[in-house]
């Protein structure tokens, strides 16, 4: 029999052991598809939520100055050097019944049907439709930022921003509700998802050290009191440097060329490619890089 201060103790161990990326992993329980033809990654190790969550750093916000999508590098990489794009990686392994553009090796996403977990509903995923389906940042890239990422250099902020264990395929809607809000402004509607979404969120924070605010603790720490046994989800592997070279992001509006899609498409521009004169990430409403589909 184990002494009771050493049972006591077995959570947090437990915690670290996990967080240090050693524990056996279990089963996915997210109950969301994993997609097609790949491996599942929404599995879970053994670290309580809870525990974890006290382990990180209380802190106020930083300054939101200097903050922009671009300090996080281009979107989106090839982090982990498969061949396809994050982005495409994340529709692939969220979405089934996926059907791929021919002669892209299988990473170029055209169709699939999504169960978003924010919405607990069904969505039918079509590429050029921006509306449909967005690939959400858990730990908002703005929180990340005002929560410890400003002093990172660029291959650590991509590294999060490519990350898989901060990615999700989501309603669009739901996700451009959410912003860069933390769980103390934004949680999402399902409330059957809200344990697996703030775990999530703490095993991010853990992995790259980033603090959380007392409002934000208090409200993730409310919702893990209704699920005490919530475990956080295994890490990804993905390391917290790129190994691949980072670029900002050189796009800009292109002087307010086409001031919409019927323009570019008007003026025989369209689609417009990330790069091209007149691209705006403002046409391009899914963030692949093409404008204007």
């Amino acid at each position: 029999m184990v002494p009771t201060p050493y049972r006591r103790a077995l959570p947090v161990l437990a915690a670290l052991v996990a967080l240090a990326g050693c524990a056996p992993m279990a089963a996915p329980t997210l109950g969301q598809p994993t997609g097609t033809g790949t491996t599942a990654t929404l599995t879970q190790p053994r670290g309580q939520a809870v525990d974890v969550l006290d382990s990180l750093a209380v802190k106020g916000r930083a300054p939101i100055t200097g903050y922009d999508r671009e300090q996080f590098g281009q979107a989106w990489l090839d982090a982990d050097r498969n061949g396809c794009d994050t982005r495409n990686d994340v529709l692939k392994r969220d979405l089934t019944g996926t059907i791929f553009k021919p002669g892209t090796r299988n990473c170029l996403v055209l169709k699939g049907t999504l169960a978003d977990p924010y919405t607990h509903t069904q969505i039918d995923f079509v590429r050029g439709d921006g509306d449909l389906v967005d690939i959400d940042h858990v730990v908002a890239l703005g929180n990340a930022w005002v929560t410890g990422a400003f002093r990172w250099e660029d291959r650590k902020r991509a590294a999060l921003a490519n990350d898989p264990m901060n990615l999700l395929a989501v309603d669009a809607s739901a996700n451009r509700q959410k912003g860069d809000g933390d769980a103390a402004t934004w949680l999402p509607r399902s409330k059957a998802f809200r344990c697996d979404y703030v775990a999530r969120q703490v095993a991010v924070k853990a992995k790259y050290g980033l603090w959380v605010t007392v409002a934000e603790k208090a409200a993730i720490t409310r919702v893990l009191d209704g699920c005490p046994g919530q475990r956080v989800p295994a890490d990804s592997g993905a390391p917290v440097l790129v190994p691949v070279r980072v670029n900002r992001s050189t796009e800009r509006d292109g002087g307010g060329l086409y001031a919409d899609c019927a323009a570019a498409r008007a003026a025989g521009a369209a689609p417009v490619h990330r790069g091209d004169r007149g691209y705006s990430r403002q046409l391009d409403r899914d963030g692949d890089g093409t404008a204007c589909e």
